[in-house]
């Protein structure tokens, strides 16, 4: 079994920002194969389902993005799940928008949601999935550049990199994360 979670803030509030990244690729997925992320559960929005023949829970943490560890590390204590069947997928600034990069491991860097997530897990050693938003332009801050509202011209590059993503979770689910790496990175 596979968790798959996206980090994010709550839609409601955060929807369309940079930050979300993780959260729109979830939602793309769970378009893309008919799932309905309808359950409650451990400060998070989830479901069970199968893409690809793998069984997978789709997860969007709840809790803010600061403290995404805790919500991770409840789903996988309850249902037993393995470091390299934890798929993280989230916002990154070192790259640029439209694109996107694979990892087996690795730092968390800057990024908090993931610095918490490692936290929780007690590792790095677990595949992610980063998706490009770009830097913040020199006189910009960079709170306001991840949670505030994206400009038109930029849509279609950050859609891109979601689209981008949904597609390596897919190759990954069918054939695993090198030819995922091979084929996205």
């Amino acid at each position: 079994m596979y968790l798959i979670v996206g980090l994010g803030n709550p839609e409601s509030d955060y929807a369309q920002t940079r930050h979300n990244m993780g959260f729109h690729v979830i939602n793309e997925l769970a378009k893309q194969y008919g799932i309905d992320i309808a359950r409650k559960k451990f400060r998070s929005e989830y479901e069970n389902a199968i893409i690809e023949g793998q069984k997978v829970i789709l997860v969007k943490p709840q809790t803010f993005m600061n403290v995404s560890g805790e919500a991770v590390i409840e789903f996988v204590n309850f249902y037993k799940i393995e470091l390299d069947k934890i798929i993280i997928i989230y916002d990154d600034m070192d790259i640029e928008p439209g694109k996107i990069r694979i990892r087996k491991s690795g730092s968390p860097g800057s990024h908090n949601g993931m610095k918490s997530v490692v936290h929780f897990l007690n590792s790095e050693n677990f595949p992610r999935i980063r998706v490009g938003i770009g830097k913040p332009k020199e006189d910009e801050n960079v709170i306001e550049y991840v949670i505030g509202s994206i400009p038109e011209e930029e849509k279609k590059d950050l859609e891109t990199g979601v689209n981008l993503a949904k597609e390596a979770v897919v190759e990954l689910l069918k054939n695993g994360i090198d030819s995922a790496m091979n084929r996205f990175n």
